[in-house]
């Protein structure tokens, strides 16, 4: 790939928290596929466009693991998607299908359903907090960041008790300017969940930590693979409520930027559903893509890719490609659900991604977020923000983005 200095360089320049940096836009009308110069000074490809993004998705000649790590190309200092996964490629996919299977049960139609009636519980619980709170209070501190924490604490079986402390080990791990501390952070998170998976084993409920507990408890499995199921949870518990909470904030952000959308929320909470799939499909809480590197020679949509090449799938961008999506900066609740073609022939969001490495928690980010937005509109008909959008700072030192605070008022 070409070393040129003069690569456009990510993150880009972004002055406003609801709208793509301009130069997404302009880099895909170029071409869709582009070479850009990532945060920690290497080269990818940016895939900009929707097709492209969905081919590469589902293309099992990509993936997480790199053949020469040392020599990989590195998107930030991350130790989470900042560079390859520490597998080798020729188990990566063996081991991500077992891993999915491992999940699918703690992810089960049977479960989320289950979940769902004690997820508007919670709703209405932080809802009471806000109003407690009184018009000026934190939006986010209030719903955005315990709501998803409540949730995968249940799911998972992790004491809501512990939140301040996997807190600090998740922002830790997440961090993209202090590699040291994040790796602190990773093995303190890990610890904490195979002390929990331990404990599990005579206290089993209907969680995911005592199913891992249950699979791991045959002594010929030894402590390998529970050292394996404890770093899935810690996983689990850090992706499970980080982008969650960043989707409810710019949401929010979205429904209010046209106070029509608000009200009719307010009085028809059951468009909730379609609302969430725009919200999906626009907010953008990060700024770069989710990384891959090529196991062979690509060629897609006219460019060549290189075996060993880094990719970076920018879904946000993606999802707003005029190709695919008419008028794709509207917010358009009749676009539909989301799970396939819809009727004005719009394609699916790319946000959850597709294919193989379809999030495998995409039901439960839905089933909360319908539930907030469900009845944060109807509870607070006339709420607004409190403080000018272009006050609002979105976090640039953490993996999954998201704003520092969001001040909102309503009428008594």
């Amino acid at each position: 790939m070409t070393a040129d200095t003069e690569l456009p360089r990510l993150p880009f320049p972004r002055t406003d928290v609801l709208e793509l940096p301009p130069l997404f836009d302009e880099l895909r009308a170029r071409a869709p596929i582009t070479p850009v110069r990532t945060p920690a000074g290497d080269v990818a490809w940016l895939v900009t466009g929707y097709a492209e993004a969905r081919e590469l998705f589902a293309d099992p000649r990509l993936g997480r693991s790199h053949p020469d790590p040392e020599r990989a190309a590195r998107i930030s200092g991350s130790m989470v998607f900042g560079g390859p996964s520490g597998e080798a490629p020729e188990t990566e996919q063996r081991n991500h299908a077992l891993m999915r299977r491992l999940l699918a049960p703690a992810f089960s139609a049977r479960r989320m359903a289950r979940l769902s009636d004690h997820v508007a519980e919670l709703v209405g619980e932080r809802l009471d907090a806000l109003e407690q709170a009184g018009p000026g209070a934190d939006l986010h501190e209030t719903l955005s960041f315990p709501l998803p924490v409540l949730v995968i604490c249940e799911l998972l079986g992790v004491p809501f008790a512990d939140r301040e402390r996997f807190r600090g080990w998740s922002e830790g791990l997440g961090r993209l300017d202090d590699r040291a501390h994040a790796e602190e952070s990773a093995g303190a998170l890990f610890r904490y969940m195979r002390e929990l998976i331990d404990r599990k084993d005579d206290e089993l409920g209907e969680d995911v930590l005592s199913d891992f507990a249950a699979l791991s408890r045959d002594a010929a499995a030894g402590d390998d693979q529970r050292d394996r199921l404890a770093g899935l949870g810690a996983a689990l518990l850090f992706a499970g409520h980080e982008t969650t909470v960043g989707r409810i904030d710019v949401g929010t952000l979205l429904l209010l930027d046209a106070p029509h959308r608000w009200a009719a929320l307010a009085t028809d909470p059951e468009q909730a559903g379609g609302a969430v799939e725009e919200i999906l499909r626009l907010a953008a809480p990060g700024s770069t893509g989710i990384l891959r590197y090529a196991h062979a020679d690509l060629d897609v949509a006219g460019v060549h890719i290189p075996a060993g090449d880094a990719l970076l799938l920018a879904p946000a961008a993606a999802n707003r490609d005029p190709r695919a999506f008419a008028d794709p900066d509207a917010f358009d609740t009749g676009r539909g659900s989301g799970s396939g073609q819809r009727p004005d022939r719009s394609p699916a969001h790319l946000t959850f991604g597709h294919g193989p490495y379809f999030c495998v928690g995409a039901s439960l980010a839905r089933v909360e977020l319908v539930e907030v937005f469900r009845a944060l509109p109807a509870r607070f008909p006339s709420l607004r923000l409190a403080a000018a959008r272009a006050d609002l700072a979105l976090r640039t030192d953490v993996l999954t983005g998201g704003l520092r605070a969001l001040p909102v008022t309503w009428d008594r």
